[in-house]
């Protein structure tokens, strides 16, 4: 590694990642089905309406059909991790992408909610499948001094499908039947499995099965995600009760996981202080940018009087900017200190925010561009440098743990952030400068977990490469 890679915060040991030409044919298979994941994850919000009156719901209802996609996926990620050490990576990753197209091709011929919502819940096993060992096969397949560059193109993939998605969907439901809109992105699974054999093939690991820490662990998901949202739904006694009921049980199950060497709940990669720090940075950073994208266009509709497409366009320099500066951030977080990036974007996003907190309510379409992409600019140079620290130190026998890990802080950073949104508008504060300046007290806590995580770089041990 060379003298400006070692002089950073993460130390991680060399190691040579696939060799060319198959790393290259092994990034095109991630690729491809890291935009299917996050397509079909976004892709479904447009049809919506269309579904409710097809299936004669009410649109309160039928937001469920994006609720179990998400809740299934947050509570089988840690479990899938785990599974995946034990029977191998590639081989999880494939069967989630097999079983993900097969409950695509059966969406064709949902009929009704109940049936429409089991299959939809199938998808999110298998997108769970994949995307628990996705991070710990970038990690096999790049070098341990380009990890931050592969970090950054997969963020690009990320961001390009989560903006293509919104306008896919809304084309499909305009021209086909809705029910095509599940099948939209399951062509990029047969192109990921044909380009599969390149992957990184790890042994698997000998490790006795966990189902009771699985099942555990689940419960624990379900219990603090349907709580949150029963308690947004109008159902704040029976949330809070249930929501209570998650964390008692995460703490039982934390005591118990402490015990067993490979947890489900990895609470001994947390328990090292420069990866639980990274954890937490990167929840509470995805609580802020959820709860910014997602009160901006009620602020813009209502208060500023722009209609709905006007409002998705003026979104569009945040995705657009985050497409240019996730790689660049990559590229540097592989020769500059991560927390030397991090606290720097997210100074640069509590600028951003609280310019468009106090924003006038006609700022004009140049001044609504111009905040966003200063923002975007922030958050782009902090997400990637801290995933690569968090998952550069784990060790790499625990790399689908830490991946399993950033996605479910990931997860439940964007659950978090529509909650304290829903919170903001049901009690009025939703429209001016509050959002955003929780938005900000949140970068403000990423901030303190990156400087405080900067003490701990050389008492940490380092992944075992």
């Amino acid at each position: 590694m060379s003298s400006v890679a070692t002089s950073t915060d993460d130390h991680m040991q060399e190691h040579p990642g696939l060799p060319l030409p198959r790393r290259w044919w092994a990034i095109a298979a991630i690729s491809f089905g890291t935009s299917l994941l996050v397509l079909d994850g976004a892709i479904a919000n447009v049809a919506l309406p269309t579904i409710a009156r097809d299936l004669g719901v009410s649109n309160s209802v039928v937001t469920n059909v994006v609720t179990v996609y998400q809740l299934v996926l947050v509570m089988l990620l840690l479990p899938f991790s785990s599974l995946g050490d034990r029977m191998g990576h590639r081989r999880l990753y494939q069967y989630g992408q097999i079983l993900f197209m097969v409950a695509s091709a059966l969406c064709l011929f949902a009929n009704s909610l109940p049936v429409l919502l089991l299959l939809r819940a199938l998808q999110a096993t298998g997108a769970a499948m994949a995307l628990s060992v996705s991070a710990a096969m970038l990690r096999h397949i790049y070098p341990a001094n380009r990890l931050g560059t592969g970090l950054g193109v997969n963020s690009v993939i990320v961001a390009s499908s989560s903006a293509l998605a919104p306008t896919l969907g809304g084309y499909i439901v305009g021209n086909f039947d809705w029910q095509w809109v599940f099948v939209a992105a399951a062509p990029l699974a047969i192109v990921s499995l044909v380009l599969g054999q390149a992957l990184p093939t790890p042994e698997p690991r000998e490790r006795p099965s966990d189902w009771i820490g699985s099942s555990w662990s689940a419960l624990c998901m379900l219990l603090v995600i349907g709580g949150l949202q029963l308690a947004t739904h109008g159902q704040a006694l029976v949330g809070a009760v249930i929501l209570f009921a998650g964390f008692v049980s995460i703490v039982l199950l934390v005591r118990r996981e402490r015990a067993n060497p490979a947890p489900v709940l990895p609470v001994d990669l947390l328990s090292r202080p420069v990866i639980g720090l990274s954890a937490l940075a990167s929840m509470t950073s995805f609580i802020a940018a959820t709860s910014m994208m997602l009160s901006l266009p009620f602020r813009m509709q209502e208060a500023m009087g722009y209609d709905p497409q006007t409002v998705g366009l003026l979104l569009l320099p945040f995705p657009l900017t985050m497409l240019i500066i996730s790689p660049l951030s990559g590229w540097l977080s592989d020769r500059i200190a991560a927390t030397k990036l991090g606290v720097t974007g997210l100074g640069i996003t509590v600028l951003g925010l609280l310019s468009l907190g106090f924003m006038s309510n006609d700022p004009g379409e140049t001044g609504i561009a111009l905040r966003l992409t200063f923002t975007a600019l922030g958050f782009g140079l902090f997400f990637a440098p801290n995933t690569r620290l968090l998952l550069g130190r784990a060790p790499r026998d625990r790399a689908a743990a830490a991946g399993g890990l950033q996605s479910t802080a990931r997860l439940l950073g964007q659950a978090f952030g529509a909650v304290a949104v829903g919170i903001l508008l049901a009690g009025g504060l939703g429209m001016g400068a509050a959002p955003m300046l929780v938005s900000c007290a949140l970068c403000l806590v990423a901030m303190l977990c990156s400087l405080t995580r900067y003490h701990f770089r050389d008492t940490s041990p380092p992944g075992t490469n």
